[in-house]
């Protein structure tokens, strides 16, 4: 399953809404974001903590308030079960990885930096 496919986000998707800690710390994390990998591009929509939208190929025009970019490497090395030192956490990614780039409005990423950091974390099946 490659990252960001349709298959992949839909189970991002079930495994997020189902997880009890983004139930409780996520009750404000109402917000869409990009998560780019090459020249693809997928828009996922948050609204209390949950996926409630997924756009594969979202057109130019689709908004969303932030997003995140990497080539295949990146995001392969992150999503890994264990991944290596600096590829754990994309705070330690933001400031170490020169190819991991936080597009858009960073104070609203940084605003529901908790949520975002656990549903981040929550793409890696194994989380």
């Amino acid at each position: 399953m490659s990252p960001f496919s349709e298959t992949w986000l839909t189970a991002y998707r079930e495994r997020l809404n189902a997880d009890p800690e983004m139930q409780v710390i996520g009750e404000w994390f109402t917000v869409s974001m990009s998560l780019s990998c090459g020249e693809q591009r997928s828009v996922v929509k948050f609204a209390g903590g949950r996926v409630v939208q997924i756009d594969v190929a979202p057109r130019l025009d689709v908004p969303c308030a932030f997003g995140f970019r990497a080539s295949a490497d990146i995001w392969q090395k992150y999503l890994s079960a264990s991944p290596e030192p600096l590829y754990q956490n994309i705070f330690s990614m933001l400031m170490r990885v020169p190819g991991f780039v936080l597009e858009g409005d960073t104070l609203v990423a940084m605003q529901h930096a908790r949520a975002l950091l656990r549903a981040m974390n929550l793409m890696r099946a194994e989380s």
